[in-house]
């Protein structure tokens, strides 16, 4: 596992039609009235009743988390089996736009296996809420989550701040000012960035989108012919900088708590991107109280204190010094995100657009290829 991953806390037949895309019908047990019974007060018990009840329960549990590397999760899956050593939980990490397809799929086949779904398609939440499939609940500190980061009646809630931007090498960019996006394509730069595909991960795409917007095509134009090293998974250039392969990484997550080794750039006046990475309970899980339980934790006020970037989505733990809240920041576009998710006509343009400059995806998923029902 790589300095930088430690950091980081089909159908059955085409008569299944829309619904093997997760169209099908609202659940019976999921009627408008039973939608709307649990959007009232916060989780009163505390985790260790939590715990208590998820054992008398069966003591097991299934999350299926968005991430980039099978070990990308490690850390929060160890936290949690000390805290609830119990528990028998099974963490899935992949590419969110496979979880999410995947979970459509366990619908329309009824082979549903996660209980907790983890995902940065924010898109996908507010559709299955609106089909009746997640579990209406508000765990303890869902008053405290910022506004944004909270659907209202409780069917999602976001349980870390992720913030994606370009990092480098502070040794190696010797610069007497910070560098910027525009700078990036200076030709001394050539051969010297890693990044994501911005075609492969919607996060990234949004990203340079914003870049695009902000310095335009010829900056874009410029970009592509710097001899990038693209690669999948977002955990690329982050690995790439910190490996001592590239001097900057471009579409990565990363904290600026620290500015030594690496500077991970949010400097006011040029973009970056935010989001609120939403959670939730599936309204047919099989072990819904441990996913309560998982739901409490994470949200709970050691969690949020403990982020790896120093950001929380509570809006009573405040970041370390020198950091502001992530909504703070008019730069990281927070409210922005959302809205570019659910116009996907928007994104496939965007996609489309940019492997006509960078090229098509290369490589295969670095999670892995995990099939139709990983955990099972």
């Amino acid at each position: 596992m790589s300095n930088f991953s430690r950091r980081r806390v089909l159908t059955t037949g085409a008569a299944l039609g829309a619904a093997a895309l997760g169209a099908a019908a609202t659940p019976a047990s999921a009627s408008p009235a039973g939608s709307r019974s649990g959007s009232g007060r916060e989780e009163t018990r505390t985790l260790d009743e939590l715990y208590q009840a998820a054992l008398a329960e069966g003591g097991k549990l299934v999350v299926y988390a968005g991430g980039d590397t099978p070990t990308q999760q490690d850390g929060t899956k160890a936290a949690f089996k000390d805290r609830f050593p119990e528990i028998d939980l099974t963490l899935i990490v992949d590419y969110s736009k496979y979880h999410d397809v995947r979970v459509d799929n366990q619908f329309a086949t009824d082979t549903l296996i996660p209980d907790v779904v983890q995902f940065q398609t924010l898109q996908d939440f507010d559709r299955w809420k609106q089909q009746g499939r997640l579990l209406h609940y508000k765990p303890a500190g869902f008053s405290k989550v910022y506004d944004a980061f909270k659907d209202p009646q409780g069917a999602w809630v976001a349980t870390g701040a992720i913030a994606f931007s370009f990092m480098y090498d502070t040794a190696t960019v010797d610069s007497a000012t910070p560098l910027t996006p525009r700078d990036l394509v200076d030709p001394k730069w050539k051969g010297k960035i890693a990044s994501s595909y911005p075609h492969d991960d919607d996060a990234v795409l949004y990203l340079y989108s914003l870049y695009a917007q902000k310095y335009g095509w010829d900056w874009v134009a410029k970009f592509a012919a710097q001899d990038v090293q693209f690669g999948r998974g977002s955990n690329s250039p982050g690995d790439a900088v910190f490996g001592g392969q590239k001097a900057i990484g471009v579409g990565t997550a990363g904290s600026a708590v620290s500015t030594s080794p690496v500077t991970f750039a949010i400097d006011a006046g040029h973009p970056f991107m935010a989001w609120g990475q939403r959670t939730a309970v599936l309204r047919q899980a099989k072990n819904s109280t441990a996913a309560k339980l998982f739901l409490n934790w994470q949200l709970s006020t050691e969690m949020q204190s403990g982020s790896f970037n120093g950001w929380s989505v509570r809006t009573d733990i405040a970041p370390p010094t020198g950091l502001k809240p992530i909504w703070e920041y008019p730069n990281a576009h927070v409210d922005g995100f959302p809205r570019f998710m659910a116009d996907r006509a928007a994104v496939e343009r965007w996609k489309q657009t940019f492997a006509l400059y960078f090229g098509e995806v290369k490589g295969d998923p670095t999670p892995g290829v995990l099939g139709l029902h990983p955990g099972a």
